[in-house]
């Protein structure tokens, strides 16, 4: 079994569950809320000339992960929209610390740009409480770039061939199997040891540097299974993987004929992914605005729309305001996972 990662989590206690299609609900209500995406406040000298130079978005995980592709998805309108070039700089490692706190150690000037899954802010303060930055102070919360969908995928020679088999045999197996992730602390480690407390089975947990590298182990049978946030999709068409189920209140459009997890009884279960953008505190509001209302208008472009739904990704055009509520009620739920899960850094 192939482990990237040196670190491991002590997952322990009892199942701790989402409340009903909470997270769900919200985005749902604040995409609604977005609507028309105001104006730019004025500005004056280096604000109104921004950008005047090249623009950094630094990627806090691995490339090929689907907030990697993501963002080099959208480099390409954001950089025609700013008359700018726009570079992906990926610094992964330390479950995305690494490269938020690049980010957030940056100029405030519009030019150093994080992209992250929002695990940088809602699950990390809870983990890491000696990170070298602090989540909601030093970085500025700003557009989001697409929610994806997360979806449960089974190496291919596990023998199921439907939901209530995976169960069965998780149970019957209990502590024997193996379930991969980009990290502890992620999403997917999170999703993850929800959805084993609510069916009332245990596996080992192998962390990763990253979702690309953790699905390439279920691929080759290393690994038993994975919650994945869009890469597994080609690979589930193709059949190297097995799709066991959606890990999302609603189906999946890429998917129509796959159950979600909340349909087979595990009631309120949302592991979608917020990918976003953020600026380093004290950026002028003009530069935030601007970098706001251009995402906004590239994520609902038709070639942007049919990028993401390869990967099971929706354009989520909402104001900075809306994105940090999503935020503040994930890391309260999430919180409150680590807690009674006990899931601790090693």
């Amino acid at each position: 079994m192939r482990a990237d990662a040196q670190t491991r989590a002590t997952n322990q206690g009892a199942a701790g569950r989402p409340a009903r299609g909470a997270r769900h609900a919200l985005l749902g209500g604040l995409f609604a809320l977005a609507g028309v995406v105001g104006a730019v406040p004025s500005a004056s000298g280096q604000e109104a000339s921004w950008p005047a130079r090249p623009i950094t978005i630094i990627v806090n995980v691995a490339a090929g992960s689907s907030i990697d592709v993501i963002a080099r998805a959208l480099s390409v309108p954001l950089r025609e929209a700013l008359g700018q070039p726009v570079v992906i700089d990926n610094r992964s490692g330390a479950a995305g610390n690494i490269g938020a706190e690049i980010a957030a150690r940056a100029a405030p000037d519009g030019y150093t740009i994080l992209a992250s899954p929002a695990s940088v802010m809602t699950i990390n303060p809870f983990l890491y409480p000696a990170m070298k930055f602090e989540a909601f102070k030093d970085l500025v919360p700003v557009a989001v770039l697409a929610t994806v969908t997360s979806l449960l995928v089974a190496r291919p020679g596990l023998p199921v061939g439907s939901y209530p088999e995976f169960v069965a045999h998780a149970r019957s197996r209990a502590g024997k199997l193996s379930y991969a992730s980009p990290g502890v602390g992620s999403v997917p480690h999170l999703e993850a040891e929800i959805f084993n407390g609510a069916i009332g089975a245990s596996a080992a947990h192998v962390p990763y540097r990253g979702g690309l590298l953790a699905l390439q182990d279920v691929i080759s049978g290393q690994v038993d299974y994975v919650f994945d946030s869009g890469t597994a999709v080609p690979h589930i068409r193709s059949g190297k993987v097995k799709l066991i189920a959606v890990a999302t209140p609603k189906r999946s459009p890429l998917f129509p004929d796959t159950a979600t997890l909340d349909e087979l009884g595990v009631k309120g279960f949302d592991g979608s992914t917020t990918h976003g953008l953020y600026l380093p505190a004290g950026t002028p509001p003009a530069v935030m605005a601007r970098l706001n209302t251009e995402i906004n208008r590239a994520v609902v472009l038709p070639a942007i729309r049919e990028q993401f739904a390869a990967l099971g990704a929706e354009p989520t055009p909402i104001s900075p305001a809306q994105f940090r509520t999503v935020l503040e009620t994930e890391a309260a739920r999430y919180g409150a996972v680590v807690k009674e899960r006990k899931i601790t850094v090693e």
